[in-house]
């Protein structure tokens, strides 16, 4: 610098010594410099005070050479202290200059603008505060210098600066939040425990409503939580923690909808921390906030239903979305199926009514750690605006649990909570949910190949629900043929009130059946017919479950119908036996054995030819129906039949079977009736033909012990009454053509007996070659 050059008022001496090397020098100039600007001060000469600063400003701080930039930087900083409480009308000119000396190379100049800019602030308190964002910009800066001295500094500084904010009520935050939101994604631990501070400190003053602001900075303390730092973890856990309390106790005034996605995002974290705080703010924002939050269920479902499926390693985060998981479900209400995906809440809440908000069956007790129950959900809106549409996406949820189940790494317990969703959504807006009927079919059909127990049982009570659900009948006009080519256009009546009043986990109330029980049936047989595995492990589960969720009658009077049909000889013939040892031994059929044992009734006798012309595809399992309707002389014409059957291995061990079953509690009463030879001679005559049909095994020792127990066996003899014999156990008002049936018997027989040969005539052509 030029020491001749005319910087009055500043004399030449001044001058020299702010730009010696030696501090002690520069700390004489600068007290000059206090001592003429408390003169010009006195005077009220602001064109003194303006030149000084601007001269100290352009020929000192930002000069070239660096004792002149040090000399400035205390200088102004005298200036400063000099005008004492006038300084408010300069700090423009005098901060910006130091701020500038921020970004110096020189660690020893940039200390030095940290003492000055402490200096200028410890001064003008209050004042500074239109100037707080550049202010803050430049400490952010420094929080992460490499060099300890100027971090000590700004520390300093950032202290005293935090101290002038908490006393004042003047601070601007609505044009400091950009700057926030901007700072607040920085990588630089140091600078992200800075922002975290100031956010603890704004948070901590009363009149500085941050939480307004939330919804700009949330996404940025989520990303600081997951800082390699355990202590920036903490502050912003802190942090975080302090935010929701606020939340709780002004929910009125939070902006849940702006933060639901940035929660939904980050509740997918591969961070525990961040996932677990994420998964507990929903979790508070479902309880809170209620229906507001349905026009994020799909994100929620996406974010909460993999968490179901975590071991115990993670056990907090599975209580915890568990929770969230019933909360959301809870929230959807049969009102949701009565207008086109839109719900209008008031601003100002009604009175509890505990008959809008059913309660629903869920798993039992849910987090014990919880702050609240699920069971205390507020589905009112916030009071800050008039009315607030709620949006119900049902295909967004749809699509999401459609998704999970195709997914085979889908974990067994997500699986499980995806199908309560469905039956649910069945139960609560069953005329929306027909409409994806026909693209959740299939993947609910291939679900019965599931290896849990539990999936599978699930699975059958969605698709019992869709079955015998009144929203599920098509047009009437309609034969519903259309339904098996997957094209079906579905009537949707209006929803009946009540619908939807069963609990989470009822089954369906009524055995009406709709179009897709039909579907449902033809389905699951051609899934047994081509997955034999499903159906020798799994196939009399399902039916035995299937009837206690739907009607045993018309599932066994459905299957049979189709069986009638069925091309497949060999399969038809396995799943007849298969139908007939549930039918025989299930708990689960006690009723339809009842109805079918005395054939009282045109419908019972209607069933009974129904499965006869179908179990015709085993003659053992006719046999077998016969004796459970007590068909005893037609039982003993169908065995005479046998003589003219093909005597295979498997028949011999059906009989052996049905053998077996004779002395199973559910034949007592036929046991019983051996006592009354003189009634029931048919049924002796029937049982000694299934004996003389067994080779020398313990099934005929079996069968021939029991007959040897039948008293006065002379009565077997030719001449026995044939008008005291008990042909049938039906009355005179119900007729069954019994020839009929034998012929169909003999016609079905004879088709299976091609079908052998030519599967024998086709090996051999094999075998043979051209």
């Amino acid at each position: 610098m030029n020491a001749e050059r005319d910087l009055s008022p500043l004399t030449p001496n001044i001058v020299r010594a702010l730009t010696d090397k030696m501090y002690e020098k520069r700390k004489v100039a600068a007290l000059e410099i206090e001592k003429l600007v408390r003169e010009f001060v006195a005077q009220s000469n602001t064109v003194q005070i303006k030149h000084v600063i601007l001269i100290l400003s352009q020929e000192f701080a930002l000069s070239q050479h660096p004792h002149s930039r040090k000399g400035g930087l205390i200088g102004l900083a005298a200036c400063s202290i000099a005008l004492g409480k006038d300084s408010g009308q300069y700090l423009r000119e005098l901060i910006e200059p130091v701020l500038t000396c921020f970004n110096d190379a020189d660690s020893r100049l940039r200390y030095y603008a940290c003492e000055a800019l402490y200096n200028i602030v410890k001064v003008a308190r209050g004042s500074v505060l239109p100037h707080f964002n550049v202010l803050f910009d430049g400490l952010s800066k420094l929080a992460a210098d490499p060099d300890p001295n100027v971090k000590s500094g700004s520390e300093l500084l950032d202290r005293l600066l935090k101290d002038i904010v908490t006393e004042s009520n003047k601070f601007d935050l609505v044009s400091f939040v950009p700057l926030l939101r901007e700072r607040i994604y920085s990588n630089n631990q140091y600078a992200r425990q800075f922002i975290i501070s100031w956010i603890l400190v704004l948070e901590s003053v009363p009149d500085i409503n941050l939480l307004e602001y939330l919804p700009e900075i949330l996404d940025g303390l989520f990303q600081i939580l997951g800082d390699n730092s355990k202590e920036i973890r903490k502050m912003c856990e802190v942090s975080l923690g302090e935010f929701l309390k606020e939340i709780k106790k002004l929910p009125e005034s939070v902006k849940f909808a702006e933060m639901a996605n940035i929660l939904v995002i980050h509740c997918q974290s591969s961070d525990d921390l961040i996932q677990l705080t994420a998964m507990s703010w929903i979790r508070e924002f479902l309880q809170l906030a209620g229906r507001v939050m349905l026009p994020y269920s799909s994100g929620i479902l996406t974010a909460v239903l993999p968490c179901l499926s975590y071991d115990d390693r993670k056990k907090n985060i599975k209580e915890v979305a568990n929770v969230c998981n019933q909360t959301l479900m809870k929230l959807i209400t049969p009102e949701d199926d009565e207008t086109d995906d839109i719900t209008l809440l008031p601003s100002v809440p009604p009175e509890e009514d505990s008959s809008t908000h059913p309660e629903t069956d869920g798993q039992g007790a849910l987090d014990a750690t919880a702050d609240s129950s699920p069971d205390n959900v507020n589905v009112l809106a916030p009071r800050s605006s008039l009315a607030s549409i709620v949006t119900l996406n049902l295909d967004g949820i749809v699509q999401v649990l459609d998704r999970h189940l195709h997914e085979p790494t889908t974990g067994m317990m997500t699986r499980i909570c995806v199908l309560k969703w469905l039956y649910h959504l069945y139960i609560k807006t069953p005329r929306k949910m027909f409409r994806h009927t026909d693209s959740l079919f299939p993947i609910l059909l291939r679900t019965l190949s599931d290896e849990s127990d539990e999936v599978i049982l699930k699975d059958l009570e969605v698709l019992a629900e869709i079955a015998s659900s009144p929203a599920g009948q098509t047009d009437p006009n309609n034969d519903g043929s259309e339904l098996f080519s997957g094209q079906s256009t579905l009537c949707v009546p209006p929803p009946a009130r009540g619908e939807g009043a069963r609990g989470l986990e009822s089954s369906p109330s009524t055995p009406t059946m709709n179009s897709y029980f039909h579907r449902f049936m033809v389905n699951l047989l051609k899934r047994f017919s081509s997955e034999r595995r499903l159906l020798e492990t799994r196939g009399a589960f399902i039916i035995r479950q299937l009837s206690l969720l739907l009607n045993a009658e018309n599932i066994f009077h459905s299957m049979a119908d189709i069986l009638l049909r069925e091309e497949d000889l060999k399969f038809a013939s396995t799943m007849v036996q298969n139908l007939n040892s549930i039918l025989l031994t299930s708990s689960e059929l006690f009723q339809l054995r009842s109805q079918l044992k005395d054939l009282q009734t045109p419908e019972s006798c209607d069933l009974f030819c129904c499965l006869y012309r179908s179990w015709c595809h085993s003659p053992v399992a006719t046999v077998s129906l016969c004796f459970l309707t007590q068909n005893y002389k037609h039982a003993y014409h169908l065995i005479q039949k046998f003589g003219d059957l093909e005597v295979t291995v498997d028949f011999l061990i059906e009989v052996d079977k049905l053998v077996q079953l004779i002395e199973c509690p559910i034949f007592t009463y036929l046991r019983l009736q051996l006592l009354d030879v003189e009634n029931h001679p048919y049924l002796i005559r029937a049982l000694y033909g299934l004996l003389m049909l067994l080779p020398q095994s313990s099934a005929f020792q079996l069968l021939s012990h029991r007959l040897q127990c039948v008293p006065n066996p002379q009565l077997m003899r030719s001449g026995y009454s044939e008008a005291a014999a008990k042909t049938s156990p039906t009355d005179g008002s119900v007729r069954i053509d019994y020839d009929e049936l034998l012929q169909h018997f003999e016609k079905v027989q004879n088709k299976h007996l091609e079908v052998r040969h030519q599967r024998a005539g086709d090996i051999m052509e094999r075998r043979l070659g051209p």
